[in-house]
């Protein structure tokens, strides 16, 4: 039997939904195949076991994760102050669309992190050692602020643009009545907000 690569990729993306869904654990190989509408035996002949799955659609997870980023951090003709917008707005554009994406991640790594950080090669100093960074300790010694460092900048900006989506529905049940039109405009209000607060924390427009 010859491999299709139309069905290759039903299955993976049923697998996709799955993981991102469940988990590693809860997910079954069943609920895969009915998900792809395919019969278990032909997911088998395609992957041959739930992990290899779990492992492909785990590294192209942590590679949008990251990709999200990647680029714009080590772009040196980029000032901090846009590199700081675009990155809110890269993650809430982004994410808005798969909100089970950083949940899945961090659910899986915080499981297995040295296995599953070395299987995909994402290097553990990527930010430690982007431009990025040098940009926001530069502005740090500029500014004479000696009570944080870069990677509380750097955690407080992608905490506050993934947690509103990630903890939605907490969300919308602490500010009840919210409906889908009022969450929007309460997430484009932080494209504008997350940015100004993390200038204001480097003193940028100072």
């Amino acid at each position: 039997m010859e491999k299709d690569i139309s069905t290759e990729k039903k299955i993976k993306e049923a697998a996709r939904k799955v993981f991102h869904e469940k988990g590693y654990g809860q997910a079954r190989t069943r609920d895969i195949a009915d998900e792809a509408g395919i019969n278990l035996a032909l997911l088998n002949y395609y992957f041959r076991s739930k992990e290899k799955l779990f492992d492909i659609i785990m590294e192209e997870s942590l590679i949008e994760i990251f990709s999200i980023i990647i680029d714009i951090v080590n772009d040196e003709s980029t000032s901090l102050d846009r590199k700081i917008d675009i990155v809110v707005n890269g993650y809430i554009d982004s994410l808005l669309v798969n909100p089970n994406l950083p949940l899945f991640v961090l659910s899986e790594i915080q499981a297995n992190p040295e296995k599953l950080m070395k299987k995909v090669g994402v290097p553990k100093s990527m930010i430690l050692n982007s431009y990025f960074y040098k940009q926001m300790q530069d502005q740090l010694d500029l500014k004479d602020i000696k009570d944080f460092t870069p990677l509380h900048i750097f955690i407080n900006l992608v905490s506050m643009t993934v947690f509103p989506i990630v903890g939605k529905p907490l969300l919308m049940a602490l500010h009840h009545p919210m409906n889908e039109d009022m969450y929007m405009t309460f997430m484009n209000e932080r494209r504008i907000f997350v940015p100004m607060w993390i200038k204001g924390m480097l003193k940028i427009d100072e």
